[in-house]
């Protein structure tokens, strides 16, 4: 049998043809598991836009807690913003220590923003706008804590033995401590080894295991880390305790569409009327959250001018 000549044009056609077959089937293979199968495609539909289109927010919270616990407090306040706020996506930023919260702070690189009182005048300063802050004035205080067995009633035994703070610009837990300590009978700079240890729980801890006398905190955190952790309740008490000033302010970097501030305020101030909000207060032993603005956080401007001439500059 006489083998079949193929014209030569029509011979080229089918060896562009197999090579074509070939390049696609080998793009196939080296991009995709052999193993998977695909299922069968079914549009969805949802009242949100697709992730991809929405905004993200940066969330930024002052280290009211080391940065693991912050992230089981507030994370899931940021998953319910993202599921209220249309076309938006809010990012929790924890920072390990106030050193680094400041610097994102004061560097503009939270659109949002839950920072001390002291940390709100001063992104005040910068242009930040308070719209609320955190309710439950009363528990914006400093308290401090001493072992049950470790001899000091007065202030004056604190003289020459170390106390620990969680860091220089902590308002509550260190400079309204601090201030207390200076009007009650110690020079703070001179009489003491102040240590500032980096969070409000290692400042607790340190107290219970003895590598100073006294600590410095705020009611949240005690109530906090002695709940999980009943022994320090049972060797730690609260010595001292300081008047109370504003609580932490909510703020707003200008730029923030006035829409998605208007949201987040709403929801926010009627947060303690939800079922989920609850829940998620609880977690911050707070009752809601309310309205402010700049003019609430005069009385702390007072307070710091007064600290800075009585206990120490303000770094």
């Amino acid at each position: 049998m006489k083998a079949t000549i193929l014209p030569k044009f029509l011979t080229q056609v089918m060896l562009l043809l197999f090579i074509s077959t070939s390049f696609l089937t080998t793009s196939c293979s080296d991009t995709e598991d052999d193993s998977y199968k695909p299922a069968s495609y079914k549009p969805e539909f949802t009242a949100t836009p697709p992730k991809g289109m929405e905004t993200e927010y940066i969330f930024g919270v002052h280290p009211l807690h080391n940065p693991q616990r912050l992230q089981e407090v507030f994370a899931p306040l940021m998953d319910y913003l993202s599921d209220n706020v249309p076309g938006a996506q809010f990012k929790l930023e924890a920072s390990r220590n106030y050193a680094s919260y400041d610097k994102k702070l004061y560097s503009n690189q939270f659109h949002f923003s839950l920072p001390n009182p002291f940390q709100t005048i001063n992104a005040i300063d910068r242009g930040y706008k308070v719209f609320g802050k955190m309710a439950d004035d009363e528990n914006f205080r400093g308290i401090i804590l001493v072992r049950k067995d470790s001899g000091i009633e007065k202030v004056t035994d604190l003289i020459g033995k170390p106390v620990s703070y969680p860091a220089p610009t902590a308002l509550a837990a260190t400079m309204m401590p601090q201030y207390y300590l200076q009007t009650h009978g110690v020079d703070v700079m001179k009489d003491l080894d102040n240590r500032y240890v980096g969070s409000q729980e290692s400042s607790i801890m340190n107290v219970y295991l003895k590598n100073t006398v006294a600590g410095s905190t705020w009611p949240p955190p005690w109530e906090a880390l002695s709940k999980e952790r009943p022994e320090l309740e049972r060797e730690l008490k609260v010595i001292w305790q300081t008047p109370y000033l504003p609580n932490n302010s909510l703020i707003v970097l200008p730029g923030v569409a006035e829409s998605v501030l208007t949201k987040v305020s709403q929801l926010m101030f009627d947060f303690h009327n939800t079922e989920e909000g609850k829940v998620i207060l609880s977690t911050m032993h707070l009752s809601h959250f309310e309205k402010a603005d700049n003019k609430t956080y005069q009385p702390v401007r007072d307070f710091v001018k007064q600290f800075a001439k009585k206990v120490r500059p303000i770094h």
